[in-house]
């Protein structure tokens, strides 16, 4: 009996967290969708020619490989592969941090070519910076994640900090894949 309630304290405990999460998400889902409604209502579809495109480009597909690596750190520690949680888990940081110097690249352009004193600029600059602040945290959260890892924190039958994580990590990265179209395909 006592097991029994144990098991359901945890589960209990488990969804309460998941829910919690996911309705974090979705606050933060109105934050999003705020910033790029805003860019059209506020600049159309109106986009500089000066905007680095291929930077643009090359930092999407960098956050993206990044999902892939927080999801083999996540599977890895559902099946107690601390060495491959740790590795994954390094790898997701080293291609955040990547992301977050090609965003200080492109703003270095963007304050020649398009100021945040002008409405694209504005809205370039606001739309980047809430993101790379998201990104940053996420990467603050894996770097926590990665030391509880190596104390053996995690186990197969224990990682919801890596799952809620990993979850957080794939909302940011679909929050670019919205955001880098808004900004830069959009002409």
């Amino acid at each position: 009996m006592a097991l029994a309630k144990e098991i359901h304290g945890a589960y209990s405990r488990l969804h309460t967290n998941r829910l919690g999460l996911w309705l974090f998400f979705l606050s933060e889902l109105f934050i999003f969708a705020a910033l790029i409604s805003s860019r059209f209502y506020l600049q159309g579809f109106y986009r500089p020619a000066e905007l680095n495109q291929l930077l643009g480009l090359v930092i999407s597909v960098i956050l993206v490989l990044s999902s892939l690596t927080a999801y083999r750190a996540e599977i890895a520690s559902a099946h107690g592969d601390q060495r491959r949680f740790r590795l994954n888990i390094l790898f997701t940081i080293s291609l955040g941090l990547i992301f977050l110097i090609g965003v200080v690249i492109e703003w270095r352009e963007g304050f020649h070519f398009f100021p945040p004193s002008t409405g694209f600029g504005t809205l370039f600059f606001t739309m980047t910076g809430v993101h790379a602040f998201h990104v940053l945290t996420g990467i603050i959260a894996l770097t926590i994640l990665y030391f509880l890892g190596r104390s053996g924190r995690f186990t197969s039958g224990s990682y919801w900090g890596v799952e809620g994580v990993v979850k957080y990590w794939h909302f940011v990265d679909v929050a670019w894949v919205l955001i880098y179209p808004t900004l830069y395909l959009v002409s």
